[in-house]
């Protein structure tokens, strides 16, 4: 982690802070984190990516740790996260970009997938099913609403974030134990999560990205099917998504592969970190040539 540098880069008329490695020429990977994480939720991700010769991107999305917090609950609509994301690829100087996204980070992937197809190479999305797909789920299937439970709980005002501070933010960390296997967050990696959810108005701007979703409804999006070539990753263990929601995304996929790890869970990334690593780099066509020849063959 020593060869991570950070900027602060314009994109949507907001700023966000980005860790960045990686050949300056290099193509770019751009890593959206979910909730509750932030840069440092690629940590096991970056380096593979930038030994392979990708320019890396891996912004704190608005409202996390040290980006921008924008007040209102509209300011969190998935409409505006992707076009953040969509900014931050014309920042780097790229036509285009292999996009990452895990949880949040993933429906913002999907989302500008289906927008701007024109600037995703590949697209990578790791146990988070298309939005589409969660909405028919959630209305559909009670199991997926008993498992959504949260994001109803998470609707109410200041009683989340009050609940989140206590005891040293004592349920975020026990919740992503529970949800994870055993010893895959260090008692080092809790303390630089606590560090980002104490910066002034994090954990309100974290939670608006659920508010957002309930409040402010998406514009229609450009293009009902996905059409970059698309990687779905998914820990079947996942406490929050069902196992079907993986099957069901792919399927809005012109072009989708779905790769399922039955002894993982939602935190598949920081449990398999170097299958997960494998999987990105032959996907992009990456084996022992470097990446900035990947592109190339599809430009």
């Amino acid at each position: 982690m020593d060869d991570i540098t950070f900027e602060r880069i314009a994109t949507n008329g907001i700023h966000l802070n980005v860790a960045q490695a990686g050949p300056e020429d290099g193509p770019l990977a751009l890593l959206l984190h979910g909730f509750p994480e932030f840069w440092y939720g690629w940590r096991k991700q970056i380096p593979a990516l930038a030994d392979a010769g990708f320019r890396v991107w891996a912004p704190d999305q608005r409202g996390y740790n040290l980006s921008d917090k924008p007040p209102r609950v509209s300011d969190y609509s998935i409409d505006k996260l992707a076009d953040d994301a969509a900014g931050l690829i014309a920042a780097s100087g790229r036509r285009r970009a292999i996009v990452i996204g895990h949880d949040w980070g993933g429906a913002v992937s999907w989302w500008l997938a289906a927008n701007h197809p024109e600037l995703i190479e590949r697209l990578v999305i790791i146990n988070v099913p298309h939005p589409f797909v969660w909405q028919r789920l959630m209305l559909t299937d009670p199991r997926q609403t008993l498992r959504s439970w949260y994001v109803f709980a998470l609707q109410l005002p200041w009683l989340p974030e009050w609940s989140a501070r206590r005891r040293d933010w004592q349920g975020i960390v026990r919740g992503l134990e529970k949800s994870s296997r055993p010893g895959t967050f260090t008692a080092a990696d809790f303390a630089e999560y606590r560090r980002a959810w104490s910066q002034p108005g994090a954990m309100t701007a974290m939670v608006n990205w659920y508010r957002a979703a309930f409040r402010t409804p998406p514009r229609p999006p450009r293009n009902s099917r996905i059409l970059p070539p698309t990687l779905v990753l998914w820990g079947v263990n996942d406490k929050f998504i069902i196992r079907r929601a993986a099957e069901m995304s792919r399927q809005r996929c012109d072009l989708g592969r779905l790769v399922l790890y039955e002894n993982a869970t939602h935190w598949l990334a920081h449990e398999e970190p170097d299958e997960v690593n494998r999987q990105i780099l032959e996907f992009a066509g990456v084996t022992s040539s470097p990446a900035a020849a990947v592109l190339e063959r599809t430009g």
